[in-house]
């Protein structure tokens, strides 16, 4: 092999090169300085964090998360959320599209206001209705870009066989109008101002085989039991713990927007991790604060995610604090 060959074989692949065995010491760099990426969002200088008031870990604020001015800038670490899905649930108010997607560009730009530089948004979504169809996943991306966010991917959340599959088949066994059965649910993953977070003395707590596992993008676990849980949509804490152990470090602050039911909130707990979170509706924040006591008091989190407190540890009692503030009641 002569010197001219050996350096050819040497050379970084581009992406470009599509399909490029052992595309080792691979340079993007041209790739991400093309016209597809000029519009988008870019990474923003470092701003230092702050500390989230002692009076707000751990803390249930049942108030509307459109105004989240207890919590000061750059505070919160990551932010897990499902939001209501506007479709008619007891819970949810009646709303235009519109009305809907702005009331989440409010909650959002708090969100992007409280996050740490690098810190880190998961949205829980499933798109919905089918005459026509509603991609809520595509309008949120778009919110969360507007506002600055980076995107960084998506996770599919494929519920299983044991989703609770809608029968509305349109036209059985015909062509004439046959409709899909939805059995997955979106995670849309974003970052604030840059995509990496310093680790020097932060201190991670997953572990390798779940890191391999869970930086796939579909993720595979059942649904939690609306009746078991005692809201109308809830996500299995699961779902949260992973987000929380994948994105965060040991005593990090989790931000949950929509707290209903409390999953973020257990997820959090379980996982060595703070939490803060909002609910609009006294039933849901009570019900969330009574799995909360039960976790603290038994252990269990009446979900799928087992605990992971570590030994002689106990989780901070949000009954226990102050949490009055001039135009919120806490709980």
């Amino acid at each position: 092999m002569d010197e001219k060959e050996s350096e050819q074989r040497r050379e970084k692949t581009q992406t470009r090169s599509f399909g490029a065995g052992n595309r080792i010491s691979h340079d993007a760099s041209g790739y991400y300085e093309s016209k597809l990426y000029s519009e988008l969002p870019r990474e923003t200088p470092f701003e230092e964090d702050q500390a989230l008031p002692d009076d707000l870990r751990n803390a249930l604020i049942l108030a509307d998360a459109r105004s989240m001015k207890q919590i000061p800038d750059r505070s919160v670490h990551l932010m897990v959320t499902s939001p209501p899905y506007n479709v008619s649930k007891a819970y949810d108010e009646d709303l235009s599209l519109r009305e809907y997607l702005e009331l989440l560009e409010d909650v959002f730009r708090e969100t992007h206001r409280v996050l740490v530089h690098g810190g880190r948004a998961c949205i829980n979504v499933a798109n919905v209705g089918r005459k026509p169809y509603i991609p809520l996943s595509d309008h949120i991306s778009h919110i969360m870009t507007s506002i600055g966010f980076l995107m960084r991917g998506e996770v599919i959340w494929n519920k299983g066989a044991g989703a609770g599959v809608s029968m509305a088949w349109g036209s059985y066994k015909s062509a004439s109008n046959p409709v899909l059965r939805d059995v997955h649910e979106y995670i849309l993953i974003f970052s604030k101002g840059g995509f990496g977070r310093d680790a020097k003395g932060r201190e991670n707590t997953i572990t390798k085989e779940d890191f391999m596992e869970w930086t796939k993008s579909v993720w595979t676990m059942p649904t939690e039991s609306a009746k078991k849980v005692g809201h109308p949509a809830p996500f299995p804490v699961e779902l949260p713990r992973r987000l929380i152990e994948l994105y965060t470090f040991k005593d990090d602050v989790i931000l949950d927007p929509f707290m209903g039911s409390g999953s973020t909130a257990l997820a959090a707990l379980t996982t060595n991790r703070q939490y803060v979170g909002f609910e609009i509706a006294p039933e849901f924040a009570e019900r969330a604060r009574q799995r909360i006591d039960r976790y603290l008091q038994t252990g269990d989190t009446g979900g799928k995610a087992p605990p992971k407190v570590e030994s002689g540890q106990t989780p901070i009692d949000p009954t226990s604090q102050d949490q009055a503030t001039a135009d919120s009641d806490s709980l």
